[in-house]
Parts: structure tokens; C-alpha cells; sequence
């Protein structure tokens, strides 16, 4: 089968990770694995962390990338109940989608209804299901709470501002061009900032006098978060998802103390492994809003296979707004 390999890590401003499209052998299951046809792969921000070996799971050489992806069920394992050929789904497995076929643990692939295209499925089970964590499951997000997003219009971000619309909350979007917060606005973003060429910490006040903002959810990190904190309701809560701009945050403790305010983790991946009922009900009722048309997970590019390394490239450039697709 084709599939991109990735042969050797890179090292973050000496050299890149080496990665080529080549031929290897279909993967054999084991008793709890189902083997998937893959129909389209996603590209993520933590794609480009595991080929410079930085992410937390560290895999071992060679390795195909590919987070998370749809697909439908080949065959599978001896063990396998709930799963059969034929099913169609999509699945996290933090590695394995850039290739035409995955083996998959049964219980990292969910089956979805038929009236979902595989390739919007391919868009939402990583940053929709982090984005829905994160503001279900961890903040407990409320009707009528004012929602910041960070890094709005990123795979993550962008599930942010879609979700929160969707969970009745006010929205404000914060990116770093015009452009990118015109596609905000275009998926329910009520107030937009450029915190690149306007003070984040004043244009908050001006958004939302002196109560503040009641959820930052924050996949940026960098100066970017110490100054969405300090615009924080009382007892707002700060969803800490990620860092893409590649530095971790110093946020004061007494910040949190005077505001009565939390910080959060939030990993999606971690939860679903640690509470696979949760995360099947969180995938289940995402696809449930996508199946109804309530929830269209935005595709900004679509590559073929012959190209997921470009697609890697651009993810890393910031130059997909919404999410970055392999389609076979």
C-alpha cells in the first residue's frame, strides 16, 4: 500500500523531519485491532510535534503520521465485538492515517451514521472533540458566557467558535490577520480581534466592560495567554489545549487567586482513553449535530496522498484556516 513514511525525526530550526510516499506492506491486525480503509486523513499541530519527536507519545521509527482519519472496517480481529466490515467511521489513533490503510484498536474507532460524508468525518474527531471537551466537559460552558478564543481560525480554534455558538454563548475570535478573522466571522464569531496589530488585553475591555470573559480557550499559548488571563471574569476558567506558537505561557499565580479563576488542561485524546463512554458520548452527539446539518466541520485545503507532506507544511506555516485534509 502507499503511505508516507517519516524516517527520521527533525530538529526544530536545524533540519527537517524526512518523510517520502512509498510503498509497505498492508498492516496485519491483532485480536482487538480492525483493519480500516482509510478515505481521508486529517493534519494537525501535533502531527508536526511527533515527526520532531516532541510530542508526550513518542513513536518509534519509521512511522506513518496521521492523528486521526475515517475510514471503513476491512476486517477484524478475533476479539472484536462491536465493530464489523463495512462499518464506516472515523478514528484517533496518533499515528497511521497518511497511509490507504490503518490497523486501529476497536476502541479508537467510532462508527457513525451513513449520512455523513467521509470526508467532512475526516475534519471533526480531533479538534471538534477537543473543542467540545474542553468547553463541555472541563469549563462547563454556560448559555449566554462570553467565550474568547485564541488562535480562532486553526483546526481547534474554529471548532471553538462553531461549538460555543452552538452551546449559546457570545463569541469573540482573536487571530492575527484580517482574513483570518473574516472566516470567523463567516462560522458565528460575534466580535473578532487582531491581536497582531491591536492590544488584546484593551480591545477585551472595550468588548466586555469590566465583567470580562467568562471561558479563554487557548490552543496559542505564548504572550497571548498571560493577556487573555488578565481580562478574566471572576471565577472565569482558562482551557489550556496547546501551544502553537511554541512558547508555554508563565502565567502569575496571583492572577488566579484575585480572579477566583481557574486554569484548566485540556487533553481530549487522554480523556477518551482514560473514559471511552465519554468519549464515545462526545462523539456521538458532535456527529449527531453533523448528521442534522446543525454543525459543518470547515475543510479550508484538501491534498491527495501524493501531497500530505505539503499538507503537513502548511499546517505548519498557519496557512489553512479550519483544517488541512489527505483525501484517498
Amino acid at each position: 500500500m502507499r503511505a508516507l513514511l517519516c524516517t527520521e525525526f527533525g530538529v526544530p530550526n536545524e533540519r527537517d523531519p524526512q518523510v517520502q510516499l512509498t510503498e509497505i506492506p498492508i498492516p496485519t491486525i491483532g485480536p482487538k485491532e480492525v483493519l480500516v480503509e482509510v478515505h481521508a486523513a486529517s493534519a494537525n499541530f501535533p502531527d508536526l510535534l511527533m515527526l520532531n519527536n516532541q510530542y508526550q507519545h513518542r513513536p518509534t521509527l519509521p512511522f506513518v503520521p496521521g492523528y486521526e482519519f475515517s475510514g471503513t472496517v476491512r476486517a477484524v480481529g478475533a476479539e472484536v465485538e462491536n465493530h464489523k466490515v463495512g462499518d464506516a467511521g472515523v478514528a484517533i489513533t496518533r499515528s497511521g492515517g497518511f497511509a490507504e490503510f490503518a490497523a486501529v484498536p476497536a476502541d479508537r474507532f467510532w462508527p457513525l451514521p451513513p449520512s455523513i460524508d467521509m470526508v467532512d468525518a475526516a475534519a471533526f474527531p480531533l479538534a471538534y472533540g477537543t473543542s467540545y471537551h474542553a468547553l463541555k466537559n472541563r469549563a462547563r460552558l454556560q448559555s449566554g458566557e462570553t467565550l474568547l478564543v485564541l488562535g480562532a481560525a486553526g483546526g481547534v480554534g474554529l471548532a471553538g467558535v462553531q461549538l460555543g455558538k452552538l452551546m449559546g454563548a457570545k463569541v469573540i475570535a482573536c487571530a492575527s490577520s484580517a482574513e483570518k478573522l473574516g472566516c470567523c466571522r463567516l462560522h458565528g464569531a460575534d466580535e473578532t480581534i487582531n491581536y497582531t496589530t491591536n492590544d488584546l488585553r484593551a480591545e477585551v475591555m472595550r468588548i466586555c466592560g469590566d465583567h470580562g470573559v467568562d471561558v479563554v480557550l487557548d490552543p496559542v499559548g505564548g504572550a497571548w495567554s498571560e493577556a487573555a488571563f488578565r481580562r478574566m471574569a471572576w471565577e472565569g476558567r482558562h482551557l489550556v489545549v496547546g501551544f502553537t506558537a511554541g512558547e508555554i505561557p508563565r502565567i502569575p499565580l496571583n492572577l488566579p487567586l484575585l480572579k477566583g479563576a481557574s486554569i484548566m488542561g485540556v487533553s481530549w485524546d487522554a480523556y477518551s482513553r482514560r473514559n471511552p463512554e465519554g468519549g464515545k458520548k462526545n462523539i456521538e452527539e458532535l456527529a449527531s449535530w453533523i448528521a442534522t446539518g446543525a454543525l459543518k466541520p470547515v475543510i479550508g485545503s484538501r491534498y491527495e496522498l501524493n501531497d500530505a507532506a505539503l499538507a503537513l507544511d502548511d499546517v505548519r506555516g498557519r496557512r489553512v484556516q479550519g483544517k488541512a485534509l489527505v483525501v484517498l
